[in-house]
């Protein structure tokens, strides 16, 4: 069976820029994404390599933080250290600064953390000025084998022959099981997989975070999120059906978005006199993830009921993730006036503002562009253009500005 550490990862090639060379890299994701995996690609022989999932290191660490820069500072020849999983002893923060206070740019760290909610807790160390922040997401189209957006923009760092995509899969597979690694490699394996991760976050995440006293309480209120996941959050109707406090809606939430499990999608900002829905999209980060939380069966199946939302939360975390890696000034948002227009995703630019509608069909038609003409209409000069993603097999031009694009395509 082929093994992770043989596909390349978008994040490979910006963490590889000199620009990030002496300073304290922060890579964020969810649980298996591959952090630990892009370590073991990044790390060379000599590189210093600190694993606090291992409980005799965290917990040496963890009693003695000032250790890591005693032998750091003690090997001179050390250039690179990685510290995975840094959330579980922050207190190591300190050391990191004191490190790169002392040995300037002769020294990198590469840190990885699935919880941003236990970094800022207690006032830690996030190494301001000294920190240059990535996510890593699941497997986007970047670093698939045989899509556009593969093939437009490869890899950085790495020319297109030596290049390792991860390999295509069909759309179906990725609405049901989603496009954490392992789907890649494992196959219909990775039902038993997806099914173990909601438990597996509960027991391990919500409790170490200790943001739920009452597992019970929250395992209601996950399935429910998972459910009502893509939808504008409606605290209320949560609320009555988990007979959960709006209060403590709201502080799980924050959770699921601290440990990097979901992302809120907000409405498009700039609406001038245009009365537009004010309430936040919430989405689970992977589609696989939030089937198996909402205990959704894990076949395909599931579709004839599910494929339209599904593939609209499938496009949603796609962006995400792109814009993500893109950096500052990218946004997506999404438009849904008082008075019925709506389009789906706006992605924002530096250089132009993008509407996006998605459509579960194989056949578009000229009036699956109407929400994004009408967004045009409404914002002149904001966009030159709009594409509507479907199943279709080749591109179409529905309108004058807007054009049908194949999913593979987008």
């Amino acid at each position: 069976m082929p093994q992770i550490e043989q596909y390349d990862r978008y994040l490979s090639g910006p963490l590889a820029a000199p620009a990030s060379r002496g300073k304290a890299r922060l890579v964020l994701g969810a649980r298996q994404t591959g952090k630990s995996t892009l370590f073991r690609m990044m790390r060379r022989p000599a590189d210093l390599l600190i694993d606090l999932q291992e409980r005799s290191e965290r917990s040496r660490l963890a009693q003695d933080p000032e250790a890591l820069s005693r032998r750091v500072l003690a090997a001179p020849r050390v250039r690179h250290v990685l510290i995975d999983e840094v959330q579980r002893v922050p207190e190591l923060l300190d050391e990191v600064q004191l490190v790169l206070d002392r040995r300037g740019r002769a020294v990198t760290f590469t840190l990885t953390g699935s919880s941003a909610r236990r970094l800022r807790r207690g006032r830690h160390n996030l190494l301001p000025g000294r920190v240059h922040r990535y996510g890593l997401a699941p497997v986007c189209a970047w670093e698939v084998e045989g899509t556009a957006a593969a093939r437009v923009l490869p890899l950085r760092g790495r020319r297109p022959e030596k290049r390792r995509p991860f390999p295509a899969r069909s759309l179906e597979d990725m609405l049901v099981l989603g496009a954490l690694p392992g789907a890649f490699v494992e196959g219909r394996g990775f039902v038993k997989t997806l099914a173990s991760y909601a438990e597996a976050y509960i027991e391990e995440e919500v409790l170490r975070e200790m943001a739920a006293r009452n597992l019970g309480q929250y395992g209601r209120f996950l399935e429910l999120a998972a459910i009502e996941s893509g939808k504008p959050i409606n605290l209320t109707r949560v609320g009555q059906e988990s007979g959960i406090a709006l209060s403590t809606l709201r502080g799980f939430y924050s959770v699921l978005e601290d440990t990097l499990l979901g992302f809120s999608v907000p409405p498009y900002a700039r609406s001038g006199r245009v009365r537009v829905q004010k309430t936040p999209r919430f989405f689970f980060f992977d589609v696989g993830v939030r089937n198996a939380v909402a205990r959704l069966p894990l076949e395909k199946g599931m579709l004839a009921t599910e494929a339209g939302t599904l593939f609209e939360h499938w496009v949603a975390c796609e962006l995400w993730a792109r814009l993500g890696y893109l950096g500052p000034g990218h946004r997506l948002s999404f438009w849904r006036t008082v008075d019925g227009a709506e389009v789906d995703f706006i992605v924002e630019t530096p250089r132009e503002t993008i509407p996006i509608e998605v459509k579960f069909t194989t056949r578009p038609r000229p009036t699956d562009a109407s929400g994004i003409e009408r967004f045009m209409a409404r914002y002149p000069g904001r966009a030159r253009r709009g594409f509507v993603v479907c199943r279709g097999s080749h591109p179409e031009q529905l309108s004058r500005h807007v054009m049908a694009i194949p999913w593979s395509e987008l």
